[in-house]
């Protein structure tokens, strides 16, 4: 299919969110008509900065109430659209036949549509890699698109990494039902650990690693899965990301691409980057609290070596959207001076004379 025309109309679901508030913004940045859908438009709290941003007062940017779990809700939104940027989360990644029934609705509200011709579907890299077996990484330490999860694991059930799953099963349902329509192609995009600026307050209770960040700024937080590192990518070159694959002539239907700087940062490194990006600051950086099983400390040394040997690739999503990757320290920075800010975070600092 053809990409999304330059100044069209592009439906963004899950619009209040960290990414989709930035896929907004992006796109009305590049001059396209915005539709913004989040579950509830007359929620201040959620809402306000998207009204504020440019193009909410001439039109350009419109809000809309549309809850994922009421089946039909995307219909008379999509209508219209000449692409969609599926962003939003569903509420509950265990139960499998939730999330076909919410793909179901949202698949059909795009083929009734009658105008879209690319949707964008916002997965993760829990669609390439999960956890239950850290040797996975050691055996196949190469992390890009055509990896998977090992399916045949008797580990990888929706009750432990549902989100895995019901980001795989997204991935593949969008896809097969674009080549059934023939009418709309579907791409995936698959997002690593999203650090950079905040737009609402409310968005730094959304997702794990702005919560880190905050929680570091106030003195504790905790080890992350299993001693995993950060995979990062600024959540602006990931909307940049999701804008770009609108617009790619290069793609094509069932593809997908990770979005991610192909680095790798340790929590605790994280922590003390935030006194390096910003000294005025005088952070008082804590170690991470542990909250790993004592069989699992014994390994810790074990872990982060597997950890180490990975080879994170990000070279398609470059090839084909041309996006360059911020460097952390700007993402780090950003983040915290935006908690600051619009968040209101009270940062734990060191006593003056303690510089001195």
């Amino acid at each position: 299919m053809p990409p999304v025309p330059k100044g069209g109309t592009v439906a963004v679901t899950g619009a209040a969110g960290f990414i989709g508030g930035w896929v907004v913004r992006r796109l009305l940045d590049k001059g396209y008509r915005v539709r913004a859908c989040v579950r509830n438009a007359d929620d201040p709290a959620r809402t306000t900065f998207l009204r504020e941003m440019p193009g909410y007062a001439s039109g350009r940017l419109t809000l809309h109430s549309a809850d994922l779990d009421n089946d039909g809700c995307f219909d008379e939104i999509f209508k219209g659209c000449n692409g969609v940027c599926h962003v939003s989360h569903v509420s509950d990644y265990t139960d499998p036949e939730y999330v076909r029934r919410v793909c179901e609705h949202i698949i059909a509200s795009v083929n009734n549509s009658g105008s879209v011709q690319r949707v964008i579907v916002t997965s993760s890299i829990a669609a390439m890699m999960d956890e239950v077996d850290i040797y996975e990484f050691k055996r196949r330490p190469v992390l890009y698109e055509d990896r998977y999860p090992d399916e045949s694991n008797p580990k990888r059930a929706p009750e432990r990494v549902g989100y895995s799953i019901g980001k795989v099963f997204a991935q593949q349902a969008f896809s097969d039902a674009a080549a059934a329509h023939g009418g709309w192609d579907a791409i995936t995009c698959c997002p690593a650990d999203n650090v950079g600026p905040i737009q609402s307050s409310h968005q730094q209770e959304m997702g794990p690693w702005q919560r880190h960040i905050r929680d570091m700024l106030r003195g504790e937080y905790e080890q992350t899965f299993a001693y995993r590192p950060w995979m990062t990518v600024d959540v602006r070159d990931d909307a940049e990301c999701h804008v770009r694959l609108l617009e790619s002539v290069l793609v094509g239907n069932g593809e997908r691409y990770i979005a991610w700087a192909a680095e790798m940062h340790k929590v605790e490194d994280v922590c003390a980057g935030i006194d390096q990006v910003l000294p005025e600051l005088r952070h008082d950086a804590a170690a991470p609290t542990e909250v790993h099983p004592e069989r699992l400390q014994k390994r810790e040394a074990e872990f982060r070596a597997i950890w180490a040997g990975a080879d994170l690739r990000n070279d398609r999503i470059r090839t084909v959207t041309g996006v360059t990757f911020r460097p952390f320290d700007e993402s780090l920075r950003d983040c915290v001076e935006s908690l600051l800010s619009v968040g209101g975070v009270e940062p734990k600092r060191r006593p003056e004379e303690a510089d001195a």
